[in-house]
């Protein structure tokens, strides 16, 4: 990964980051204005969406955070390593607590005539698409793990191949 490569990856993850923030604070005058304004009815859907779309916004903040920790570890040559695997670690709870959160959501929406069930399907297949994507990044952890092993006995063979020299 060259340097302009990191460089692009580091603005793109800031104005997400940045993005995400704002947002999260709109979020919560959102959230402020409708446990107000509704009827009591709606005021639990209302409340859930905004707060689902909060947590939403901290999970991609949490994953800009690693990923943007890895970007560092690739530059310095130090990915592969086993520090490496806290952050890859997060991700993977990150995304996985998004996948039971949008379960979550799609179960709260389900029992009221409020939500058609269309919109309640949706978010179970939104739970499904993340749950794939936590195993996508899984997969890819035991790469960086294999990757990172090989690593090691490439530089234990060349340390030993420099004692017979």
């Amino acid at each position: 990964m060259g340097k302009s490569s990191t460089i692009l990856l580091r603005v793109v993850l800031a104005l997400v980051f940045i993005g995400a923030l704002v947002i999260q604070g709109q979020a919560a005058w959102w959230l402020y204005l409708a446990s107000s304004a509704d009827t009591a009815d709606v005021t639990y859907l209302h409340r859930s969406t905004v707060l689902y779309a909060v947590l939403a916004l901290l999970i991609i903040q949490v994953c800009c955070i690693c990923v943007w920790k890895l970007a560092a570890r690739v530059q310095h040559g130090t990915v592969f390593s086993p520090a490496s695997y806290k952050f890859v670690n997060i991700i993977i709870a990150a995304i996985s607590f998004g996948s039971i959160m949008t379960f979550a959501l799609g179960a709260i929406m389900a029992p009221g005539p409020e939500v058609a069930p269309g919109v309640v399907l949706l978010a179970g297949g939104l739970g499904v698409v993340l749950a794939g994507i936590a195993l996508i990044v899984w997969v890819l952890r035991q790469l960086l793990a294999q990757a990172s092993h090989t690593e090691a006995q490439a530089a234990d063979l060349r340390t030993e191949l420099n004692g017979v020299i």
